[in-house]
């Protein structure tokens, strides 16, 4: 069976679930819905649960809301806050100085997430003793870095973020990518942030070498937005939508009775297939992507602003960062 691209671990476990009809050892599901958004916590307590779901022990938290792809100022308002407390919840201290990691590459926008963050967040290692009189005791020592990509630096990402990590000695690393989903329903509406690290490119089967805590010496949050969705999978979803729409107007063909009896991975194994040779490298995203990863740079650098600097708010971003 031909493995679904994606890099958020609700989706694993969702499809392991749905599988198995069964709760997953050593795999905790919270799942909390409020007006605007909805908040997951996956949690992975053990050996176990880690080899079920090819994850790490630790938390994986989604935070899921269709006004990420629109202009809604105060739904993203209360997303940021969600993401503080996220952010404050998975942090091991809050002294020490902060590297910010923005993987990607800048030339693509799918993939810019990263370096749109990096972008637009505090930066104050250098100027502890030069921030405004307003901002000054309540800013913490942040560096940024967006390292881009082997196929542009001709060095592994990890190399170049662990020989920084030897000079700088960051207490936090905070890891920020785009990543892929499983469900079209899920990109450019849904933030994963995890304590276990991040392997840039994974939900794209292009994976490179992780950046976690064993390999930094420091602890790593990685925060991402899954921006594309492999054609497969889209095709899928597509499939499932005609399906619908024929069990809604009771057209009970014998084509439909056979489909609907298949199961998600086996849906997704036929549709692979009838798209080779192109599927492997062929990944989709919404036309308005522009707009969208600009909104959640925001969103996130804002987050990241707020969480790191004790005291700061978005009126005090917004009147010294934009």
């Amino acid at each position: 069976m031909k493995n679904i691209y994606t890099d958020l671990a609700l989706e694993v476990a969702e499809a392991l679930i749905e599988t198995t009809q069964s709760t997953l050892d050593g795999v905790e599901i919270e799942r909390t819905e409020y007006p605007e958004y909805t908040v997951t916590w996956v949690k992975v307590t053990n050996e176990t649960g880690a080899r079920i779901l090819s994850r790490e022990i630790g938390n994986y938290v989604t935070v899921e809301s269709q006004s990420l792809r629109t202009g809604d100022v105060t739904a993203h308002e209360k997303i940021i806050e969600v993401l503080v407390d996220i952010i404050a919840r998975l942090k091991k201290n809050d002294d020490g100085d902060v590297l910010v990691v923005g993987l990607g590459n800048h030339g693509v926008t799918p993939d810019a997430l990263g370096p749109r963050v990096v972008s637009k967040t505090f930066v104050t290692r250098n100027i502890l003793n030069e921030v405004p009189d307003e901002t000054r005791g309540k800013t913490r020592p942040v560096a940024a870095v967006a390292p881009g990509v082997l196929g542009t630096t001709g060095i592994e990402t990890r190399d170049i973020v662990k020989g920084i990590c030897e000079k700088m000695n960051p207490s936090l690393v905070i890891a920020v990518d785009a990543l892929a989903a499983r469900k079209t329903s899920r990109v450019n509406t849904t933030i994963q942030v995890t304590d276990t690290g991040i392997v840039p490119g994974g939900g794209m089967g292009n994976a490179r070498a992780a950046l976690n805590e064993y390999f930094l010496g420091t602890q790593v949050i990685a925060i991402g937005v899954p921006t594309v969705v492999d054609a497969a999978t889209l095709v899928t979803d597509c499939l499932d939508s005609v399906l619908e729409l024929l069990a809604e107007t009771e057209q009970d063909t014998e084509t439909y009775s056979e489909l609907s009896k298949l199961r998600e991975e086996e849906k997704y194994e036929i549709v692979s297939v009838a798209l080779e040779p192109y599927d492997g490298n062929m990944f989709v995203t919404p036309k308005e992507v522009d707009e969208v990863i600009a909104r959640l740079s925001n969103v996130i650098a804002n987050a990241l602003n707020i969480s790191l600097h004790k005291g700061i708010t978005l009126e005090d971003i917004n009147r010294f960062m934009y």
